[in-house]
């Protein structure tokens, strides 16, 4: 049978959560940044604090229950090219990576570790585009060598060229997220078609505790119109900006989550949402997030029955470790929450390749996170119990002949369906590792990178998408912080505007 999934709540306790949420979003509301956006609940029955500049907006329950209904309980992906096809629902798991490392591992360096570059990112990408169970990539690994600007022209632009895969990117204000569009249809041949079969997943981050900011509220404006699923992720640590119980912060974080879902879906009623959470708790000792805790699992495993509990599909962390090397820590901190995500049934599972509170990648860890998904999804398979599975006759035919399991045609049929083998991993004796080299995991990952890198291929892009492109980007390097600024309402100064539009997942 296939293995339970693993459930942290009662129906009661998610019953509760849910209550406490909607009286909570009733009663006290959420900061809601951007006037549109406060304009539009307004319209729909919400009330607007007036009397200070909190801007704290108090949803009615029959609003965010009605809402809740219009969320897709499945929605389609497709690669820059279209070849490429994903189905996100309640039922499957998918993996992805995460776009949050400014560093990346490199054994050439003084400290085997330095800040990213484009050719990084191209990398990752090309990584991802090969790889078995990673289905998606995002802006991961930050291009320290590109003007912050114009990030986007050239992700989105490399993405295109080098994978079949779709693409994660954050919802960077409204001039930003209309650029994604416009260079997306470009790539795809147009705006109908962007929105028919989407190609880019949003990264919609709610601050806790309890602001839906205006630089993120613009950007999903955008991508709601567009159709383009939104990644709704509040990323709360406990103690610090959500209640130190975990019980509170899943109330807090679910408020956040659902006033977001309410005006994703009065934008345009239908917006495909990823319910999620990178939410964690604090390290008492030192205040930093604690990514790879267990109280990390045991959050992720929640919002994946909450995510059941409204019918959408869910968005939560795997792989993450706060280890600041390759060592045990590591290891057993992604494999925990990795299986926490999956063995609860997390539909959208991040943060592959990654480590050091997922501030740094390592491709390495990239195809080793591939493995380990395998590992994962054998897990979830369970025990198969049937007439063949049991071997009954197999168990005489032994018995009578004194003889072992090797190459009789019963383990022949099945061993590769019953037992997974690993790729990376090795089990020789100590002699033959020997032999081979020594290799530890993280040597063996690096040939597997090289091999790829060597031999990978995307869709490429013909001269006519390169040329637009190209003056599209020209375009957005000649602009001014000063034009984001006014885009986006935001009455700044440029340091700070620049600040916020740099926060992503």
């Amino acid at each position: 049978m296939r293995m339970n999934q693993l459930e942290v709540l009662t129906k009661d306790e998610i019953e509760l959560i849910h209550n406490s949420t909607l009286e909570l979003l009733n009663l006290i509301g959420v900061k809601v940044e951007s006037e549109d956006a406060r304009d539009l609940l307004k319209k729909y029955g919400c009330i607007i604090d007036e009397s200070n500049k909190n801007h704290f907006v108090k949803f009615p329950e029959k609003l965010v229950k009605e809402k809740l209904k219009s969320v897709p309980d499945h929605f389609s992906l497709w690669g820059p090219d279209g070849t490429f096809h994903l189905e996100i629902n309640t039922k499957t798991i998918n993996f992805a990576t995460v776009g949050t490392p400014v560093k990346i591992y490199d054994p050439e360096s003084k400290t085997e570790l330095r800040k990213t570059i484009l050719a990084d990112t191209i990398n990752q990408i090309r990584i991802v585009d090969s790889l078995k169970n990673i289905h998606s990539s995002h802006i991961d690994v930050w291009p320290h060598d590109i003007p912050f600007t114009e990030i986007h022209c050239h992700c989105l632009r490399e993405w295109a060229k080098n994978s079949r895969k779709p693409y994660g990117i954050g919802c960077f204000g409204k001039l930003a997220s209309q650029d994604m569009m416009n260079i997306a249809s470009i790539i795809v041949g147009g705006d109908e078609e962007l929105k028919k079969r989407p190609r880019l997943i949003g990264f919609f981050n709610p601050t806790s505790p309890l602001n839906l900011t205006k630089i993120h509220l613009n950007g999903a404006f955008v991508f709601a119109k567009y159709n383009q699923p939104l990644i709704i992720a509040p990323a709360a640590s406990g103690g610090a900006t959500a209640p130190v119980t975990l019980a509170g912060l899943l109330v807090q974080t679910n408020m956040e989550t659902l006033s977001s879902i309410v005006i994703t879906q009065l934008i345009n009623s239908g917006t495909p949402i990823l319910y999620s959470s990178m939410s964690a708790p604090m390290d008492p000792p030192t205040g930093n997030v604690a990514w790879g805790s267990i109280e990390t699992g045991l959050i992720t495993a929640a919002w994946a029955q909450l995510g059941k509990f409204y019918k959408i599909p869910s968005r939560g962390p795997g792989c993450v470790t706060d280890s600041k090397c390759f060592d045990l820590q590591n290891g057993y901190e992604r494999l925990m929450t990795l299986f926490f995500a999956a063995s609860a049934g997390i539909n959208y599972i991040t943060c592959a390749g990654t480590y050091e509170s997922s501030l740094s990648e390592a491709l390495e860890l990239l195809v080793i996170d591939d493995e380990l998904c395998d590992i994962v999804k054998r897990g979830l398979e369970g025990v198969n119990v049937d007439e063949d599975s049991l071997a009954l006759d197999e168990i005489k035919r032994i018995a009578e002949t004194g003889k072992n399991y090797l190459g009789t045609k019963h383990s022949v049929k099945n061993i590769r369906k019953e037992l997974y083998v690993p790729k990376l991993g090795n089990r020789s004796r100590r002699e033959s590792w020997k032999k081979e080299g020594s290799k530890d995991i993280i040597i063996c990952a690096s040939e597997k990178v090289k091999k790829i890198l060597l031999t990978q291929k995307g869709p490429g892009l013909t001269p006519e998408v390169e040329r637009k492109l190209e003056e599209y980007t020209k375009k957005v390097a000649l602009r001014s912080m000063d034009d984001y600024r006014k885009a986006e309402g935001i009455e700044k100064d440029a340091t700070s505007v620049l600040k916020e539009i740099k926060k992503e997942d």
